[in-house]
């Protein structure tokens, strides 16, 4: 009767969404006095969810998971929900986990809320805050179904540490035919993905070409941040498709978000309203972005930008 958790891996490490994740089912598990089981796939050091609360891992190591599938995944968390006779499954709000959370919810025949943000306000009936309206308001959701699954909305709960001391248990699902194939895989090397960022620098038609963006990649390298664009510098070519966020590309909820020469049109702020600090750099104080932002500098960003690297560089070479 456990709750269960699904932790994210790449390469065999955990993304920071499965120890949030972790976190976040340790809160629940205490609200209905039961423990934490997580199910991981081809993850390297499971030692590390110790960390974060959980008491049992299921390890699942399996080569023809190495590339992630839907379907196929949602068949291997279902298996392990049903061994653990688990009641409450938690899963990221990440691109995968809502690939395969609707699948999930079927083959368990479970109620599924979304963009979760906080542990449940009552758990007898269950019912949670989440985001609607693309993080324009929130409700209070109530799950009648026997199961439930529970997407949590990235940097909203936190990582919580919460140390204990956890099985590990090899689990060996079985692997079910698929139609579904992988055509390509849409994946930059050496850098870090918008959906693990803290910190994302984004740009926009503002920078008015792709030879200027040298300063916006220095800028998140400093920062140890992902970089990002908005939609017509995608639809332009002058970044890949994989860079885009708003409405219609890549959902960002980071703890810093900056815009650099970008409007702010009303389906990019859709799409970064969950981002903590919105920081704006652009000629036009009439921006839209500008109503949104928590921070706001007036200025042309190829004088702004590079002076705000050098000052980066500076202090962090006095840490």
């Amino acid at each position: 009767m456990s709750v269960l958790v699904y932790t994210e891996s790449e390469q065999g490490r955990f993304k920071k969404t499965a120890f949030e994740v972790a976190s976040y089912g340790k809160a629940i598990a205490d609200q209905l006095g039961t423990t934490v089981t997580a199910i991981t796939i081809n993850a390297d050091d499971v030692s590390e969810l110790e960390t974060y609360g959980v008491n049992k891992v299921l390890k699942v190591k399996n080569v023809s998971l190495d590339a992630f599938n839907a379907k196929i995944y949602a068949s291997v968390i279902q298996q392990a929900a049903e061994k653990e006779g688990t009641k409450v499954v938690v899963v990221s709000s990440s691109v995968n986990s809502k690939y395969l959370a609707p699948l999930l919810s079927i083959n368990l025949n479970a109620g599924y809320a979304t963009n979760v943000l906080e542990a449940p306000a009552s758990t007898s009936p269950f019912i949670v805050k989440r985001t609607a309206f693309t993080n324009k308001a929130y409700e209070m959701f109530q799950i009648n179904t026997n199961v439930k699954i529970l997407g949590v909305s990235k940097n909203s709960f936190g990582i919580k540490e919460n140390k204990t001391t956890a099985t590990t248990e090899d689990f060996s699902p079985s692997i079910p035919e698929s139609g579904i194939h992988i055509e390509s895989v849409d994946k930059a090397s050496n850098k870090v993905t918008i959906a693990d960022a803290d910190i994302v620098v984004s740009a926009g038609r503002g920078l008015k070409g792709p030879e200027n963006w040298g300063m916006i990649e220095e800028l998140a390298e400093v920062l140890g941040a992902a970089t990002a664009c908005s939609k017509p510098v995608s639809d332009l070519g002058w970044r890949p498709h994989s860079e885009h966020v708003g409405q219609t590309g890549k959902p960002v909820a980071s703890n810093l978000y900056i815009a650099i020469g970008i409007s702010g049109a009303i389906q990019h702020l859709a799409g970064i309203n969950g981002s903590k600090v919105k920081v704006v750099i652009n000629t036009d104080p009439e921006a839209p972005f500008f109503k949104a932002a928590d921070y706001g500098v007036v200025g042309d960003a190829f004088v702004v930008v590079p002076q705000l690297i050098e000052k980066l560089k500076t202090f962090k070479a006095h840490q």
